[in-house]
């Protein structure tokens, strides 16, 4: 039986994991088991760090309307609520750009909601 030898993919797995791990700090950049684990967290906290994100940007949006509606004496349950009593579709995060760069234009869809 012929002996099989493995070195050219290995080569490439390394080469492809060494790639992914430049710029790590110490060892996690030179050593190939300290840069496969390294990379294989950072794969990690990329992928929380994605659904984290959604979730940062609907809690920043919450903020910015909030803070626009209590200077109108409105809470923001108050407001959602009528909001969708009065089936307005606009979502948090276009409400929250208007009220902050357009306050005159919020304004006008809090009195009509309220």
């Amino acid at each position: 039986m012929v002996r099989v030898k493995s070195g050219i993919q290995t080569k490439k797995k390394h080469n492809k994991v060494m790639k992914m791990a430049k710029g790590y700090w110490m060892t996690r950049h030179k050593q190939f088991g300290k840069a496969k684990e390294a990379v294989l967290h950072a794969g990690e906290y990329a992928f929380v760090g994605r659904k984290r994100k959604k979730r940062d940007f609907r809690k920043l949006w919450i903020i910015r309307i909030n803070a626009s509606l209590r200077a109108k004496k409105l809470t923001y349950s108050r407001f959602i609520n009528a909001l969708k009593l009065k089936k307005v579709g606009i979502d948090r995060k276009i409400m929250s750009q208007i009220a902050v760069e357009h306050p005159q234009v919020f304004d006008k869809i809090v009195e009509k909601v309220s």
